[in-house]
């Protein structure tokens, strides 16, 4: 049987330098709205209702920063991007930050000259095939037609996982997830590969999620995360200390329920600084002191983004649970 696989999800293009506006705090403000680059839609992390409404774990997030600078998180607008599309969108200043499972690397941070945040999910390269294929293992794909989304970290991944398995494949680019997802359940394609987290988003919502299998393989590592322009060191803290402060809130059981009674005043120090109760962070952020009530107050600490869209999808916190249940999930401390 001929085997294909779609390549979905994250990585590098070749841009040239970016230009940061000095004051990228001064111009949102000045909008009056916050402009964020999404995906074109992943289930669980960004996607549009069919009333247009964006939900998800990284859609969320472009909320907490908009309720951060304004204490509203409806004052942000949405910007589909593609694999392709998204860092000319960040780079010309289309958008003020990209919010899409978007993997760090060295020449994204480097050359591309983008900032990125922090990591807000741990991911790695996977394979999912149809269990009537009789696969299982990715090193059963040997000759393979591979439909790859361009632009990806995903089609330098798959090249050299074949090279060094000495495989060999055929590449077809594919421009979205939606088209790889149309191309898979149609049958061009017998394989579909991108992050395990894209993969575990596309399965649930194929109408027999139980006919597809994830295979154990994972080729890469893929930490995902938001990222803004070089030049502006006072947004990219911005960013920063949000994703920061959900982390936080996570670890010092602060969430979207009862943190209106922990900004009463409590005896840890750190939950004080972190509501504005003690001190005035904020300030050094060109913010007032409630913004990261703010941010948690609208979506909830990590876990609860977690738990409202990523399990849903089949996802577990594996690396991505609180670094005291032996994930990776970290922040350095408020003070």
């Amino acid at each position: 049987m001929k085997k294909t696989i779609i390549l979905g999800a994250i990585a590098a293009a070749g841009l040239g330098a970016t230009v940061a506006s000095a004051g990228t705090l001064d111009d949102v403000k000045a909008r009056g709205y916050l402009q964020c680059g999404v995906t074109t839609g992943l289930v669980g992390f960004a996607a549009p209702d069919a009333n247009g409404e964006w939900h998800g774990f990284d859609a969320d997030f472009c909320r907490a920063v908009a309720a951060a600078i304004f204490g509203d998180p409806n004052k942000v607008k949405f910007t589909p991007t593609t694999g392709k599309t998204r860092f000319t969108a960040l780079a010309s200043g289309e958008v003020d930050m990209l919010a899409r499972n978007t993997t760090w690397t060295f020449t994204r941070d480097v050359d591309l000259k983008f900032t990125f945040a922090g990591v807000n999910y741990y991911d790695g390269q996977g394979f999912m095939v149809r269990k009537d294929l009789g696969v299982s293992s990715a090193k059963e794909l040997n000759g393979a037609t591979v439909c790859i989304q361009t632009g990806t970290t995903t089609e330098l991944n798959l090249a050299d996982y074949f090279r060094s398995n000495g495989m060999e494949y055929e590449p077809v680019p594919i421009e979205t997830n939606a088209e790889a997802r149309q191309q898979f359940l149609a049958g061009a394609c017998d394989v579909y590969t991108t992050d395990r987290s894209g993969l575990a988003a596309t399965r649930a919502t194929f109408e027999n999620p139980d006919d597809y299998v994830i295979l154990p393989e994972t080729i890469s590592k893929e930490p995902l995360g938001p990222l803004s322009r070089h030049g502006d060191e006072q947004w990219s803290d911005l960013i920063r200390w949000t994703l920061n402060a959900l982390i936080s809130a996570e670890e010092l059981g602060i969430t979207s329920a009862n943190i209106d009674e922990l900004r009463k005043g409590t005896n840890n120090p750190e939950i004080n600084r972190i509501l504005g109760t003690e001190g005035n962070l904020g300030a050094m952020l060109g913010l007032d002191k409630d913004w990261a009530y703010n941010a948690i107050k609208a979506v909830g600490n990590y876990g609860e983004l977690f738990d409202k869209y990523l399990k849903p999808i089949g996802l577990d916190r594996g690396l991505n649970a609180q670094w005291k249940n032996g994930g990776l999930i970290y922040s350095p401390p408020f003070r």
